[in-house]
């Protein structure tokens, strides 16, 4: 198990989530995953990070599987223009790589929202902390055990 998995599996286990870790092979698409869970793509967390202009800091985006992010509706939300996160920030910010990184289980504190579509669904999907693992958990525990902040910024 990588450094990064056993980071959100400690991660998961202190929040009280009890969950499997799921291998998925190849997954480098929301629908993929969702195909290898067997689940609607919209179940799918992703995790999108873009780079504070002003802070220099990564913030965080949960959205669903089949939702794309608006630049303008992120900026407004998180009060600055968002640029690209480049993966030596994301790296060092949550300590995952792109592709794997979980709502859990960072480095360091990021600032979080969250898609309210994402809230529709009993169950949901994310990345366990590589680009090829996925748990499943309670979409209610999402907002707790991610303090994301539940806001419209999708397109």
């Amino acid at each position: 198990m990588s450094k990064s998995m056993k980071r959100v599996r400690k991660a998961l286990d202190d929040l009280g989530i009890e969950t499997e870790i799921k291998e998925l092979g190849v997954a480098r698409t929301a629908q993929q995953a969702a195909d290898a869970a067997g689940c609607a793509l919209d179940q799918i967390t992703k995790s999108i990070i873009f780079r504070g202009e002003t802070s220099g800091e990564a913030i965080l985006f949960l959205t669903a599987g089949g939702n794309m992010v608006d630049a303008a509706k992120a900026s407004a939300v998180a009060g600055e223009e968002l640029g690209k996160a480049d993966a030596a920030l994301i790296r060092a910010q949550t300590g995952f790589a792109i592709g794997g990184v979980a709502p859990v289980g960072h480095l360091n504190p990021i600032r979080a929202f969250l898609d309210p579509r994402l809230l529709e669904f009993e169950t949901i999907w994310a990345a366990a902390g590589t680009p090829h693992h996925i748990f499943e958990l309670n979409s209610a525990d999402l907002p707790r055990i991610t303090g994301a902040q539940e806001a419209d910024f999708t397109q």
